[in-house]
């Protein structure tokens, strides 16, 4: 039941990016793709640092492995820096017209297939129905995003392949880090990733007052509840799922970007994308399909014996 319990954090997770989409957008009107990172990961950082001060303080729980989570933590630090700031600048970089967040949201995803292609090399075998299942979260990413087909190659498409790359080595490296405090190690990866950020971002953009007023509730959003609680229900929840899996669920938020903007904000959503959203949520659910089996073997044996 570990692979479920994973799965349904890892869908929150999922969800909670998806909605951060439109906040996402909304605060690249006015500060810099660095500026943004920087902001976001050092309220996500102050965010989880209260956190820890109150479960000391009224729980008395001392994080276990503290040196070994900070090391590490500072490792997905770094991480997180090159994938996000790779994925904002690929999206800025997108002439108008060009469908920018529908491409961005393909060419994401192609992280599916990345950390199973790893998995392979590491001589991890996957199951056959994760191969469907990979295939069908490709095809319905592709009809959700990418209907209309790609007429050219842009330089924002190399740098948000270049960003799933990033984001496949973050996920693959959240995989070893199961034995960590989920929460220290969120707020060490957000406080290193959001000073290296600011650092970038001083010399080059304009992080002005105004600016920062004028976005302030799509940061508040990005840097609270996606960053400080979804990025931490990730690592809890790759605690529980394997990484394959765990990357199948968590490319559901280009779909519930998708669907949260044909709700909310009334954007329009044809059969084509509808079929493509009904397709990645079929792949997730035929990820879970390995374990229920072998859960329901274990129990048919158990009968037996």
């Amino acid at each position: 039941m570990k692979n479920l319990k994973g799965t349904l954090i890892l869908l929150v997770t999922a969800l909670v990016w998806g909605l951060g989409f439109a906040a996402q957008s909304a605060a690249a009107d006015h500060v810099g793709s660095f500026a943004f990172t920087a902001v976001r990961s050092l309220l996500a950082a102050s965010f989880l640092a209260l956190l820890l001060a109150g479960r000391r303080l009224f729980f008395g729980k001392t994080p276990p492995r503290a040196t070994e989570t900070v090391g590490r933590g500072a490792i997905l630090g770094v991480l997180l820096f090159i994938a996000a700031n790779l994925q904002q600048f690929g999206i800025a970089a997108y002439p108008d017209g060009a469908a920018a967040a529908g491409r961005a949201g393909f060419l994401t995803a192609t992280y599916v297939v990345m950390v199973a292609l790893w998995g392979l090399i590491r001589g991890r075998k996957l199951h056959p129905v994760l191969w469907l299942s990979i295939a069908l979260c490709l095809g319905g990413m592709y009809l959700l995003c990418c209907s209309d087909g790609f007429d050219r190659i842009y330089t924002g498409d190399l740098l948000v392949f270049a960003c799933a790359v990033g984001f496949t080595v973050y996920i693959l490296y959240v995989d070893r880090c199961r034995s960590c405090d989920g929460l220290l190690l969120s707020c060490i990866q957000f406080a290193v990733c959001g000073a290296l950020s600011l650092v970038f971002s001083l010399p080059t953009e304009n992080l002005s007052v105004p600016a920062l007023t004028a976005a302030w509730l799509p940061l508040l959003y990005a840097g609270l509840v996606s960053s400080g609680v979804g990025y931490t229900l990730q690592i809890i929840g790759q605690k529980f799922a394997e990484p394959a899996v765990a990357s199948i669920v968590m490319s559901l938020e280009s779909v519930f970007g998708a669907l949260a903007g044909w709700v909310l904000l009334h954007e329009n959503l044809g059969s084509v994308e509808l079929l493509g959203c009904a397709l990645v949520f079929a792949a997730v659910i035929a990820a879970q399909t390995p374990e229920l089996l072998a859960l329901r073997k274990e129990k048919h044996e158990r009968i037996l014996s």
